[in-house]
């Protein structure tokens, strides 16, 4: 399942914006670029401008897998944990988030993904 539209980030300008202004969080596995909302970016997507949403974008480079197969199943894990963690409880903070998926072979490990994912957003102060 994809994340609604509400919480997806889209457009060339708003990933410009996020690389210049956020802070970044490292893990063995991934980066975390979290930056303050932009409302205003996302107008020419037609998207509303509530402050209050968590944003995400996934980032699975061909450096992670060669098969787009496995680079939508990772992006699928990811987003289910968001999901379900995140918008039935509604403990978020309103910021934009983009994660980049480093160079590893992990498709096959979901246990360790989710881990460190999890441990990022706590690390990042996205939940609480």
């Amino acid at each position: 399942m994809a994340l609604p539209k509400n919480m997806r980030l889209k457009g060339h300008r708003t990933f410009n914006y996020i690389h210049k202004n956020s802070t970044k969080y490292n893990g063995k596995l991934m980066t975390f670029k979290v930056a303050k909302p932009n409302p205003e970016i996302l107008l020419s997507h037609k998207f509303t401008t509530k402050s209050n949403n968590l944003r995400i974008a996934f980032a699975v480079s061909k450096k992670v897998s060669k098969k787009a197969v496995d680079r939508n199943k990772i992006r699928r894990i990811l987003q289910e944990w968001v999901l379900k963690n995140i918008q039935k409880i509604n403990n978020h903070k309103p910021y934009w988030l983009l994660v980049n998926l480093k160079f590893g072979d992990f498709c096959n490990d979901k246990n360790q993904l989710l881990e460190e994912f999890q441990n990022l957003m706590f690390k990042s102060r996205l939940i609480k």
